[in-house]
């Protein structure tokens, strides 16, 4: 027979209970064993002239007594209340008047002095627990904040997730040796420890958790980093113990936290904590103390997400504690694909639509990205109010997320808009001319998002990792077609190519001071990146932090000042041989506003055919 354990709680509705209790059993046991007739005090008076008191007892309001004989209803005993002064009590009686005395009732101010303001406090005290303490209160602080899920509560299974392959294949792992342990343990290897799950936001790490608690069926402990580290000393500790506590009852299981960086930084490093004792550095330290202190035999895995592998603390990532980690990178050309189909089963396509096109306009966008790409291509198809969602739905989309909404309501005098028309054909026609350059897309100048005064969309054909210098170098003059072309038309500059000059510089100083793509410096890297390998594909530029000498600061001005006025000078060659072309498609553009790449090829083609010995524009 299971034996009930006592529970020694405190309740203080028990001892209320209890306590109206016993003043009704004293109420009973006073009136009803022993009834006492309440009477007013003029007939007090008269049976007191009959003869018929035998006892009285005075108090200052009341007076108690004993009768002779019994009244009508059987009472023999009888209270009443004083009148003051006994002249005023006489002359009543003299006009035959029935008179009793009356006591104002102290009870009810008596509690609301006493009771309401114990109340008040006892409440405060509740809600201030409750708010510093989560919903257990002030006492279960040290508890862990962590959700339990199975997998009928995650919704979510590997059939879900797309576009990683790699690494489900790395946790489908995970997942085997929770369902057979004894299968993967036969040959005296053990599964990690920990899994640390490393890519950019939006890369699908967190929907990567909840596939693996899907698919395991075991108890699946989730918890962010941030809510481990709270104002009182010591209560991160609490909760890690508190949650592998848990976690150990329940094994096999797996605990999951996501952001880890905000509780795992690096230690002693400037920056990452106050002080050698700080609360984080202890939720830390008991974090990599919990992590030595079980068996991965015992069927208790962790899985942990950051986006910043590089400020983690070493000690986090040494053999025996997160043994592996994963990387959930942006997805490839087909990746996206499979991702794109996943999201557009929820939505309504038109025949046109295709997953490979649209996956062809969004090179570098992330899994969350190609979510709100197909949320936002249904809203645009529901805001026009077609019947199922288009391949254009799709390309207006991209446009809205890359270049921002359209401020169609910007109105720009006729000569900005000039401007801003040879701006961008500038842009265009050196991409167009170049060789292995990415295809335009469209060009136009309706402004959009913040600053943006027109736009030009390129479309890569295919995914590239690598890049040489003449590449860079031909994609720097890309960006300096607008200002090129500036320089050609009008022989002066304006401040539209700030963003572009940006852009250029970072390149140039990382072709110098990084890829050692500089003849006077060598192969030598001079700048060092601190940011994240996850940073994305445009995170082209160094730190500007250096440990070199001034002379080679110098150095390295002058050539990424030689490099870009290198690409400026050929950019404006290239344009002023194109110039014929330039002002037909600026003037195209300011008629229409935006040219798609089929409208772009078909004016740039007519005018060389136009330009060329003997050539003849074709008809129509």
């Amino acid at each position: 027979m299971k034996q009930q354990k006592f529970d020694p709680k405190f309740n203080t509705w028990y001892w209320i209970a209890a306590l109206f209790g016993l003043l009704l059993v004293q109420y009973v046991m006073t009136n009803v064993a022993q009834p006492v007739a309440t009477i007013p005090y003029s007939q007090f008076q008269q049976l007191l002239n009959d003869g018929k008191v035998v006892e009285v007892g005075v108090s200052d309001r009341f007076l108690q007594g004993t009768l002779k004989e019994p009244l009508p209803g059987g009472q023999i005993r009888f209270s009443t209340t004083r009148v003051e002064p006994p002249e005023f009590a006489e002359e009543l009686s003299r006009h035959g008047v029935r008179y009793t005395g009356q006591v104002e009732s102290n009870l009810l101010p008596m509690l609301l002095s006493w009771v309401v303001p114990v109340l008040l406090f006892v409440g405060a005290w509740l809600w201030i627990s409750r708010r510093m303490g989560g919903q257990g209160g002030l006492m279960q602080i040290g508890k862990s904040k962590a959700k339990v899920y199975v997998e009928a509560d995650t919704g979510v299974n590997f059939a879900d997730v797309a576009g990683v392959d790699e690494a489900k294949a790395e946790l489908q792992e995970v997942v085997d040796f929770l369902r057979e342990p004894d299968r993967y343990g036969r040959l005296g290897g053990r599964m990690p420890k920990g899994v640390l799950l490393v890519g950019p936001p939006g890369t699908g790490k967190t929907l990567l958790a909840k596939a693996v608690a899907g698919e395991a069926k075991v108890p699946f402990f989730s918890i962010s980093g941030a809510e481990f580290v709270e104002m009182f000393v010591g209560v991160g500790a609490a909760r890690v113990r508190d949650l592998f506590e848990q976690a150990r009852q329940k094994a096999p299981a797996i605990i999951f936290i996501d952001e880890l960086d905000a509780l795992g930084r690096a230690r002693g490093v400037a920056g990452s904590y106050g002080g050698g004792h700080s609360e984080a550095e202890q939720t830390l330290n008991q974090l990599l103390v919990e992590m030595d202190g079980f068996d991965s035999r015992s069927g208790l895995v962790i899985l942990s997400a950051t986006n910043r592998p590089e400020i983690l603390d070493p000690a986090l990532l040494r053999a025996g504690r997160f043994d592996r980690q994963v990387l959930v990178d942006r997805p490839d050309r087909k990746g996206r694909v499979d991702i794109l189909n996943v999201h557009m089963r929820k939505v309504k396509l038109a025949p046109d639509v295709d997953a490979d096109k649209v996956a062809a306009l969004t090179p570098g966008f992330t899994g969350a990205d190609l979510a709100n790409l197909v949320n936002e291509a249904a809203l645009l198809a529901t805001r026009r109010g077609a019947d199922a969602v288009t391949l254009e739905d799709f390309g207006n989309a991209v446009e809205r997320i890359v270049a921002g909404l359209e401020k169609r309501n910007r109105l720009l005098n006729p000569k900005e808009r000039e401007v801003v028309a040879y701006h961008e054909m500038g842009h265009a026609l050196v991409a167009l001319a170049l060789p292995g350059m990415d295809p335009v897309h469209k060009v136009s100048i309706i402004p959009r998002g913040i600053g943006a005064l027109g736009y030009t969309i390129q479309v890569p054909t295919e995914d590239r990792f690598l890049m040489t210098r003449e590449e860079l170098e031909n994609k720097m003059m890309v960006m300096l077609g607008g200002r090129a072309a500036e320089l050609v038309v009008y022989d002066h500059y304006s401040t539209g190519a700030a963003n572009d000059l940006e852009r250029v510089t970072e390149i140039a100083r990382s072709m110098v001071a990084r890829y050692g793509m500089s003849e006077k410096l060598g192969s030598v890297a001079y700048d060092r990146d601190p940011r994240s390998f996850l940073a994305g594909p445009d995170a082209m530029s160094g730190s500007r932090g250096h440990d070199f000498g001034e002379a080679t600061a110098n150095t390295i001005d002058a050539e990424v000042r030689t490099i870009i006025d290198r690409a400026l000078e050929r950019t404006v060659a290239l344009l002023r041989e194109r110039r014929d072309v330039l002002e037909l498609t600026a003037r195209r553009l300011l008629e229409k506003e935006t040219l798609d790449a089929a409208e772009l090829a078909r004016l740039v083609g007519r005018s060389t055919e136009a330009a060329a010995p003997g050539g003849a524009a074709p008809a129509g």
